[in-house]
């Protein structure tokens, strides 16, 4: 791959996605591009350029196919598990307590669907703990389509489940099939997915309590990140929750989140 086929790619990526390469990862795309030549009969990453560029049919299926190459979906169960028991002992309880009507919580980039579902699964232990049935309502939404089939089938492998989840909530969330292990109804059931560009307006998929949005700002530029996050403090009801991962820091311009340095956890909760 030459300079100019890179640079492309790069700019491709930025404007459709927000996703920001640095002149080091050209190793990173060649990896995860190089079987789109024989999917699409390219013999070089010259072609693929090209189509990228193009205004055709396959232009469209080559630019949703570099879009999933190249967003990365590694995600397990229960990530930063704090976090979740946080969300399961102490928000979940408070907004249940606090808030009438449904409880509504946004998962960003949610990949597989390991994130909503484990929130999901929290509300269920959390309501069965202060002996409620209130009601939860979580989107997942990422830019790949392709994942997002999987996150809907909620049919996972011996060796997907062993990534975070332990043998009490394998056997009390999920039934073997065929196919794998499908999550019980009573969880996926709380779950909706939608693809969705974290460019775009966040107004059209509502208003939340809580929003998950880990490991994916770090693909993003300093100005975009700002960005998103704003957009985000505006989509969360007063007094709502935002995670990062443990990893991640606040920008220093954002006001209107404060942090919560909880013993178990660290997240941000809304004041503005």
């Amino acid at each position: 791959m030459i300079q100019s086929e890179y640079k492309i790619i790069q700019n491709f990526l930025s404007q459709s996605c927000g996703i920001v390469l640095g002149e080091s990862k050209q190793y990173l795309v060649k990896n995860r591009l190089g079987r789109l030549l024989a999917k699409f009969d390219f013999d070089s990453f010259s072609e693929l350029a090209n189509a990228i560029q193009a205004n055709s049919s396959l232009s469209s299926k080559v630019k949703v196919a570099v879009v999933d190459a190249m967003t990365t979906n590694e995600t397990f169960w229960f990530r930063d598990d704090m976090q979740f028991l946080e969300l399961k002992e102490k928000i979940f309880p408070d907004l249940f307590e606090k808030k009438t009507g449904t409880v509504k919580v946004w998962s960003a980039a949610c990949s597989s669907g390991q994130e909503p579902y484990t929130v999901s699964m929290c509300a269920e232990e959390a309501n069965k703990k202060i002996g409620k049935n209130r009601s939860v309502q979580i989107i997942g939404t990422d830019i790949s389509e392709t994942i997002l089939m999987e996150a809907k089938e909620a049919v996972y492998s011996e060796l997907a489940l062993s990534r975070g989840l332990d043998v009490q909530n394998k056997n009390q969330f999920f039934h073997k099939t065929h196919d794998g292990y499908k999550l019980n109804a009573d969880i996926s059931r709380n779950v909706r997915f939608q693809q969705f560009n974290l460019l775009k307006p966040f107004s059209v998929l509502g208003r939340f309590d809580v929003i998950f949005c880990r490991n994916v700002l770090i693909y993003f530029s300093d100005a975009m990140k700002v960005d998103i996050l704003t957009r985000m403090a505006n989509s969360l009801e007063p007094g709502g929750y935002l995670f990062l991962s443990s990893t991640e820091a606040m920008p220093p311009s954002i006001k209107a989140f404060e942090p919560v340095r909880e013993r178990r956890a660290r997240y941000f909760k809304k004041v503005l």
